[in-house]
């Protein structure tokens, strides 16, 4: 089983460019725009290619391999 990991944000929604720069699945913004536009970036299963949608909490994000669930502050 994939372990998950928590990421906590302040507000009620995060962008996704954003939220991959929180948790630390990415560098830049320059990086989400690369790895969002490749569809190597899945929200909740399906693969997301916007970068800027809008994640909520309980949203879970994958970026190779990796899987970070957006939680409450």
């Amino acid at each position: 089983m994939t372990r998950v990991d928590d990421i906590e944000i302040r507000d009620q929604s995060i962008r996704l460019g954003q939220f991959l720069k929180l948790a630390n699945l990415i560098d830049t913004g320059a990086d989400a725009k690369v790895v969002v536009g490749d569809g190597l970036v899945s929200v909740n299963g399906d693969v997301e290619t916007r970068r800027g949608r809008q994640l909520t909490v309980g949203d879970v994000v994958e970026v190779g391999g990796v899987s970070v669930r957006v939680a409450a502050g």
